[in-house]
């Protein structure tokens, strides 16, 4: 794996509870999908936030860059209406009806003009895709979760 997991997280700015198994629970049946077990394993140390700073490297441009996608920062699971964040996958339903993106999409990061998803619409096992709505770009990634972060590097790699 190019990034450790045990590293991967830097501020959790919106200060998320730690994730339970209700929790995960909870976001399966609302998001009615099986989320990958690398992402639960990533959202036990830290549920949710910003991350070290990453980038998947990409062969297509993208509206992002000519070279890469950035992970910046990676939503958890917050099932408590209190808590006020930007940092979701439970307002993947909102966001899908707010934006027009495609159905069967989990929402791991993005500003709501441009989005880094798992894509459901092939079946039970997601892919990674990034969607730009705004100029209509929907390009696949990676072949699945565990791909997208086993091809993560620091970002500033890829700016070099």
């Amino acid at each position: 794996m190019a990034v450790d997991i045990n590293v991967f997280w830097d501020s959790n700015f919106y200060n998320h509870p730690p994730l339970t198994d209700e929790m995960v629970e909870i976001a399966e049946k609302r998001l009615k999908v099986k989320l990958p077990q690398l992402l639960i394993d990533l959202l036990r140390i830290q549920n949710g936030g910003y991350t070290k700073g990453f980038a998947f490297p990409m062969k297509e441009k993208t509206t992002w860059a000519d070279n890469y996608v950035s992970l910046s920062d990676l939503s958890g699971i917050v099932i408590d209406d209190s808590i006020r964040t930007a940092h979701n996958i439970l307002d993947t339903e909102y966001m899908t009806q707010e934006w027009g993106l495609p159905e069967k999409q989990v929402l791991l990061t993005g500003d709501g003009h441009w989005w880094i998803t798992l894509d459901y619409r092939s079946g039970d096992v997601p892919s990674v895709r990034w969607i730009d709505v705004e100029c209509d770009e929907d390009m696949h990634i990676a072949r699945s979760f565990n791909d997208f972060i086993n091809g993560l590097v620091p970002e500033e790699i890829c700016l070099e």
